[in-house]
């Protein structure tokens, strides 16, 4: 049996290259001063606990799979490097990871992401027919069959690398669904509730209960259960 660990992402302006300037501004705009200002804390949060329980594993066993990633060696460590000096957290956490002893391997098709990315500059500049505004749902739905094809390359990429007694690590944005398509001899530990990650951003993006979007940030950013020995 193989095992990996699945980490739902949620991504910060650094994660977004060029395009995350300009998105972080929208969004603050569509949200609000408040819960722009509580979503940015939860996101330090949220990646302070993932890198405290990442940080507790052997590297040496761990093999990490990045969204996004198209490639892996010398050049995936200077992509990880320079994403790291930008100030993402996620690359951060992965750079720290392969100084101790992890691997990164190819995970994505470039072809896709380039088609992804350009669907989504077009929608930043206004390209888009009748879009004022980008949201989190607009734009899922209009590359929906996009994050299908992902996620089907992103499962068979596992499938063909991860090996007996490795532990892969996938860091994959919430609203993709690569478990589902993974090898069944992968045996696959949710180290954030998927559904919990979906339903906060629900909430901060179109929900109207503080409460709740507290609750939820509050789960997102508590420390992660350790693994069974």
């Amino acid at each position: 049996m193989r095992h990996l660990l699945y980490v739902p992402i949620i991504h910060g302006e650094a994660d977004m290259g060029s395009a995350g300037r300009e998105l972080s501004q929208k969004s603050a705009e569509l949200l609000g001063q408040s819960r722009w200002l509580l979503h940015q804390k939860m996101v330090c949060m949220f990646w302070n606990s993932l890198t405290a329980f990442l940080l507790s594993l052997d590297p040496s066993l761990l093999r990490v799979y990045q969204d996004g990633l198209a490639t892996d060696g010398r050049v995936g460590r200077r992509i990880v490097e320079e994403a790291a000096a930008r100030g993402s957290q996620n690359y951060q956490l992965i750079l720290q990871l392969l100084d101790r002893g992890a691997e990164i391997r190819k995970t994505e098709n470039p072809s896709l992401l380039l088609r992804e990315h350009s669907s989504l500059r077009s929608s930043l500049l206004g390209e888009s027919e009748g879009q004022e505004q980008l949201t989190a749902d607009l734009y899922l739905e209009k590359i929906y069959g996009l994050t299908k094809d992902r996620d089907s390359y992103i499962a068979r990429s596992i499938g063909d690398t991860l090996k007996e007694g490795e532990l892969g690590v996938l860091f994959i944005g919430a609203h993709h669904d690569v478990a589902s398509l993974l090898p069944t001899d992968i045996l696959v530990r949710m180290v954030k509730d998927t559904e919990k990650v979906r339903a906060y951003f629900v909430e901060l993006t179109q929900g109207q209960d503080g409460k709740r979007l507290e609750e939820l940030a509050a789960y997102l950013a508590s420390p992660v259960e350790q693994l069974p020995n």
